[in-house]
């Protein structure tokens, strides 16, 4: 591959890449230098714990306790309590009976999904994935076939010409990070039944947000029970870094033997570790955050109704307007930064060509009125532009 010239390609179609210089004042708030601040609406830090005062005396305490790093694997000398911990923490969150930490939600899966198939099975995954469950299916070997999204017609119809005999997964997410829409995850348990597949469901964008106690959609809809591998993330609504599993104990003993994206990396750090601890904790303790996001949702997409955005908001925290072109979206871009408002451009090949978005998330950093002035901005600067869904 010639790079200048990759580079240039990528520059002419608007997807070149680069990353943003920076500052961090407060939560809910970035600044490029020498700038004014602007309100942060590109952060998954959902329910704002990321400053919040017990995980900053948690992660403290462990990082006083136990230095900067584990040191090494688990399975050699970093294996910590707060570790054993904050898995059993997680397994009863996802109302399962084990759970296993991995670096990153990217770490789990690479690792989850080569270890349960290989180059003689066969994986069913959602067109609109995560890029990360994708490269798992590429390391793992093994027949993918893509079905449209949240298609649960057209997932029966791969199954039944090619699930063969073999091992067979199929993979999700429940609340998909670039539309903010749900899986139709009943339908899919459903076909996971009657096929005798593995499902493997991403809570990522759900974990910490939905359910009773945050536990996720899973837990909402009663399907905990019925589903082999429920991953998530400790980096969004729970406010730190790092990653899990969740899933009967004899399929974390498996992935400890064979994820090898677990075997040969270096544990958390003991100060992440105790923080997410921290949020776990915080789910049950104040529910409050959950509500305080959830009517900031609906004030942010009251307010963008009102300002005339006609496209469909969808059920979630996660609010992408669709603008076609990759050079547009970062046109769009860069008039809300110079009102104020910092709303990344979303282009290929993380969404499909042709369907460039600003992705807006609301956290709770931002109050109902900064909500509400800003979605009558973005109202102002997208209101004709915006399209319904993904081209």
């Amino acid at each position: 591959m010639d790079i200048t010239d990759f580079l240039a390609r990528q520059e002419k179609a608007g997807n070149l890449r680069r990353l943003p210089v920076l500052e961090h004042p407060d939560g809910g708030r970035v600044r490029f230098a020498g700038e004014e601040d602007l309100l942060d609406f590109s952060s998954n830090d959902y329910l704002g714990l990321t400053r919040h005062p017990l995980l900053l005396v948690e992660a403290a305490e462990a990082l006083s306790r136990f230095g900067t790093g584990a040191g090494s694997a688990r399975l050699m000398s970093g294996n910590f309590e707060l570790h054993r911990r904050l898995e059993a923490a997680l397994a009863a969150l996802k109302d399962q009976e084990a759970a296993l930490l991995f670096g990153s939600g990217y770490l789990a899966n690479i690792g989850i999904i080569p270890a349960l198939v290989g180059r003689h099975d066969v994986v069913f995954s959602d067109r609109l994935n995560h890029a990360s469950i994708y490269d798992g299916c590429r390391l793992a070997g093994a027949a993918l076939h893509r079905f449209a999204h949240n298609d649960c017609n057209q997932l029966e119809d791969l199954l039944k010409r090619h699930r063969g005999k073999n091992e067979a997964l199929i993979v999700v997410e429940s609340l998909y990070s670039m539309d903010g829409d749900f899986c139709p995850l009943a339908e899919v348990v459903a076909l996971k039944e009657r096929y005798d597949c593995r499902l493997l469901v991403d809570e990522a964008h759900a974990t910490g947000l939905f359910g009773a106690n945050g536990a996720g959609l899973l837990a909402a809809a009663n399907l905990a029970d019925r589903v082999d591998l429920v991953m998530g993330t400790l980096g969004k609504a729970l406010g730190g870094y790092g990653a899990y599993v969740a899933a009967r104990r004899e399929m974390i003993a498996f992935l400890i033997n064979r994820a090898r994206s677990f075997i040969f990396a270096t544990a958390l750090p003991p100060a992440t570790t105790a923080a997410a601890l921290a949020a776990v904790a915080l789910l049950a303790t104040e529910p409050e955050l959950r509500q305080e996001l959830w009517q900031r949702v609906e004030v942010f997409k009251n307010s963008l109704k009102l300002g005339g955005i006609e496209a469909d908001l969808g059920p979630s925290q996660i609010i992408p307007l669709t603008v076609g072109g990759s050079k547009a979206a970062l046109q769009a871009a860069d008039r809300l930064r110079q009102r104020g408002i910092y709303a990344t451009a979303v282009r290929p090949p993380t969404v499909p060509a042709g369907s460039a978005r600003l992705r807006f998330s609301v956290t709770n950093h931002l109050s109902a009125d900064e909500l509400s002035a800003a979605a009558a901005i973005i109202a102002s600067e997208l209101g004709g532009r915006e399209r319904q869904g993904s081209e």
